[in-house]
């Protein structure tokens, strides 16, 4: 068995990625039999939308252009002698590993809207293919002269920082009101306040909402921000509830990047030179871990906190 050069491990150390979930991103050019595999490795976690396969012969796209083999030389170019040993005869171009969240930007209307939400020139969202929440998208910018560079560097400039806050945004939102579309009928808060509702409805045909009980504030329970050390290449800011209630929530270093200064809200940067979160970086990830809830103290026991928040859950989306 082939083993990691050390600065390969070191790398996968520092990730808050497995080595697994880095090499699932890869869109390898295929026949139909094994894309259709490799969409059901894609759907090891339990995702909010079912996914099916990218099946690239349904349309023509440019990501299957992107992915396919070059042609091969013809016979004629292939007689002539030539003194430098030939190119190989296919040379495709793939986003695999780091480089996967590359595909998304390079060609967003080739995924179905189950995996890409919405795009435009700017910007691509997505669903993470590893969420570790009940809701978790990542936002890409598009920009090739950024989406390559390390976030300190990249959210340097303050109108492309302005840019990414602003979307940041209007996601946050989204993602409260589909919090409250899945679980407002859960909810106790917004029981309460819906029977007052119907109460006034039925005493009186003026509705007042200054007089109704206040409803759950579902924008408390979304996070964001981005990852100190990013396991991927290209940029991209997770937007998530703050529940960490998945099957893809796995490992210590899964919790701690999304539950410690691992993630950093873009509304703080840009940050400075001297600011500790560019010197540490990683080393949060070793962090003893800590209920995001009730503040339980699980020290370097990932199964036992993995235990506790399914009693969280329950309790935290019926509040």
């Amino acid at each position: 068995m082939a083993t990691k050069a050390p600065e390969e491990a070191q790398e996968l150390r520092q990730d808050a990625l497995t080595g697994e979930e880095i090499s699932g991103t890869t869109i390898p050019p295929s026949t139909p039999s094994k894309r259709q595999n490799h969409g059901a490795a894609r759907n090891a976690c339990s995702f909010p939308t079912p996914v099916p396969p990218f099946d690239p012969t349904a349309k023509p796209s440019l990501v299957s252009e992107l992915l396919s083999p070059s042609k091969k030389l013809s016979p004629k170019h292939k007689s002539q002698p030539s003194k430098s040993p030939a190119p190989p005869a296919t040379t495709p171009t793939t986003f695999s590993g780091r480089s996967g969240l590359g595909a998304y930007t390079a060609a967003p209307e080739s995924f179905p809207s189950s995996r890409v939400i919405s795009y435009n020139d700017d910007f691509v969202v997505i669903n993470d293919l590893y969420p570790k929440s009940t809701i978790h998208l990542l936002l890409l910018p598009r920009d090739p002269k950024k989406q390559l560079l390390s976030p300190f560097d990249a959210l340097q400039d303050p109108v492309f920082l302005a840019s990414i806050q602003a979307e940041v945004r209007k996601l946050r939102t989204l993602v409260a009101k589909e919090l409250q579309r899945r679980f407002g009928h859960l909810s106790k808060l917004e029981r309460n306040r819906e029977e007052a509702r119907e109460k006034m409805l039925s005493a009186t045909e003026e509705l007042d909402d200054s007089k109704l009980p206040q409803g759950r504030d579902w924008s408390k329970d979304v996070i964001s921000g981005i990852h100190t050390h990013p396991s991927m290449a290209h940029l991209h800011i997770h937007v998530l509830s703050r529940d960490r209630h998945s099957e893809c929530m796995r490992h210590r270093k899964h919790y701690n990047s999304f539950a410690t200064e691992f993630l950093v809200d873009v509304e703080e940067f840009p940050l400075s030179e001297g600011e500790v979160r560019r010197r540490r970086r990683a080393g949060f990830l070793d962090d003893d871990l800590v209920c995001w809830r009730c503040g339980r103290g699980f020290g370097n026991k990932f199964a036992k906190l993995k235990y506790h928040l399914e009693a969280e859950f329950e309790e935290w989306r019926s509040e």
